[in-house]
């Protein structure tokens, strides 16, 4: 069932001083990923993360963001990446291979480096699809994307200083 990903909990946004972040994203269906790092852009707004602490950054395609996240990551300069692209299965396997290989290596920066490292690639059946999870009816995988990062950046911090799953209460 298609729709908008658990929204990111409100008091999960990392504490340190100006958390940084990395947006990569594929320039392959550009102008739908152009939706989709204005959704990110966006969560980065609300969680109150300064437009200058959030780095953009294009790759040719989706097949390339586990590579460009994973030399971003070994800086030690972000608390969290967002890979952002859109797959859109065509008449040949060549979309399996994508994003099955986009996916794994998104997931395997994010477990070797311990950065955060997000997916919000888009994988859909046509273009019309691709559209509604684009910021249309079903909601913006750019947008779930980075609220993960940030929900997952304020995880990683709390488990780092030596705290628990629970997030500081507000008061």
């Amino acid at each position: 069932m298609a729709g908008p990903a658990p929204a990111r909990r409100r008091d999960a946004t990392p504490r340190a001083a100006a958390p940084r972040f990395a947006v990569v994203a594929a320039r392959f269906n550009e102008r739908i990923t152009e939706r989709l790092v204005d959704g990110a852009r966006q969560a980065f707004a609300e969680a109150k993360v300064p437009a200058e602490d959030v780095e953009l950054h294009w790759v040719p395609g989706s097949f390339e963001l586990p590579q460009a996240a994973s030399h971003l990551a070994a800086t030690g300069r972000y608390a969290g990446i967002v890979c952002l692209g859109v797959v859109i299965r065509g008449q040949t396997p060549h979309f399996e291979y994508v994003a099955r290989e986009a996916a794994a290596g998104i997931r395997e920066v994010a477990i070797a480096t311990g950065v955060p490292v997000t997916f919000g690639v888009i994988t859909a059946l046509t273009e019309e699809q691709a559209w509604a999870r684009a910021g249309g009816a079903v909601g913006n995988r750019g947008q779930e994307a980075a609220d993960a990062a940030i929900e997952m950046a304020a995880f990683v911090e709390r488990i780092r200083g030596g705290g628990n799953d629970e997030p500081a209460t507000q008061g």
